[in-house]
């Protein structure tokens, strides 16, 4: 993953999370770590794509909401800061939705649905044909999100990358219709840690699944989760042989152990056996204790003063909120709807 070397003009980055729970360890590893950094050296947005999350949670809009201050806690308790990143409420800025219906016009529904990372989802969530209109379009959605800010940076999954690339399809074809280059096109940051799996040794780590470590877990639900964490399923006796791939255990101490050399030693000694799983879990347990520990005692704090949550919420998106709207007046009259 390479940024652009800094300058007197920081490239814009955008990034989010749909708030539909508690952020994880997958969060975590996959983008907020980043975040953290990003915001020193880069314009920074960071949208709670609370609109977007509606698209498969419309029977319980009341976890979309609950969750927008939920979300908005991690991203301080992490280290976010609003100074220097803009927090922002998908919902509270109608121009995305006015850029979305523009940009729908740009795509066919045959495109959507060949979107890999749609039709991924839509299998994932078991839609087949009842698919919500608004979860097919989210393509067209997200590339409002995106070029609404200018983005040229959206940190993303290898999964996601279906997404960018459809973004800048629909922005080079409205370039060509306006006959100038009014959006911007942007580039996928694919961290070098990709997904985490779940505790249960599944793909992906889903609130949904229930096989996450959120970032707010307490002491005791870190050490419950670890006890479940997949490791070998061949690995019947100490002394056996172990296997690192699809060890889930090994997966998360490679992206959160900092003495990653003592951990070389530890695979090894796994590898040729002799090791138990264990004292494996062990170690994945005080390296995740300790990591957790600072931000749980952080978000606890910020928690206490929810007024100053939404202040933050209502400020950053006030501010995106005249950077869109600047964007949308452009789209608007590139496209002759400019009458006043």
């Amino acid at each position: 993953m390479s940024l652009p070397a800094k300058s007197t003009s920081p490239a814009v980055i955008l990034t989010g999370d749909r708030p539909t729970g508690p952020l994880h360890l997958g969060h975590y590893v996959g983008s907020l770590r980043n975040r953290v950094t990003y915001q020193h050296d880069y314009k920074q947005y960071i949208m709670l794509a609370d609109s977007q999350a509606l698209t498969d949670n419309m029977d319980d809009t009341g976890k979309v909401h609950r969750n927008v201050v939920e979300v908005a806690l991690d991203y301080l308790a992490v280290g976010i800061d609003p100074t220097k990143s803009t927090i922002l409420i998908q919902s509270q800025i109608p121009e995305l939705a006015e850029l979305t219906f523009y940009y729908l016009n740009l795509v066919t529904v045959a495109r959507l649905e060949r979107n890999p990372t749609v039709k991924a989802e839509i299998v994932l969530r078991g839609f087949e044909r009842d698919i919500p209109a608004g979860f097919l379009t989210y393509p067209a959605s997200q590339a409002a999100d995106i070029t609404a800010f200018k983005a040229a940076l959206v940190p993303v999954g290898e999964d996601q990358i279906p997404m960018i690339e459809q973004t800048n399809e629909i922005v080079r074809r409205f370039n060509r219709i306006a006959n100038q280059d009014i959006l911007v096109e942007c580039k996928a940051l694919v961290p070098e840690i990709g997904r985490l799996p779940g505790i249960d040794g599944k793909a992906k780590m889903s609130k949904s699944l229930g096989n996450t470590i959120n970032l707010g877990a307490s002491a005791a639900e870190i050490t419950a989760a670890v006890k479940k964490v997949y490791t070998d399923p061949l690995h019947l006796r100490v002394e056996d042989p172990g296997h690192l791939e699809g060890n889930v255990a090994f997966i998360y101490l490679d992206a959160f152990d900092p003495d990653q050399a003592a951990l070389a030693e530890m695979k090894a000694h796994y590898v040729r056996g002799g090791l138990g799983d264990s004292i494996v879990k062990k170690r994945l347990e005080l390296v995740l204790q300790e990591m957790l520990a600072p931000i749980r005692a952080r978000r606890e704090e910020l928690a206490k003063d929810r007024g100053y949550i939404m202040q933050v919420l209502k400020d950053g998106t006030a501010a995106a909120r005249e950077v869109a709207a600047r964007t949308a007046d452009e789209v608007k009259a590139a496209l002759g709807l400019s009458y006043f």
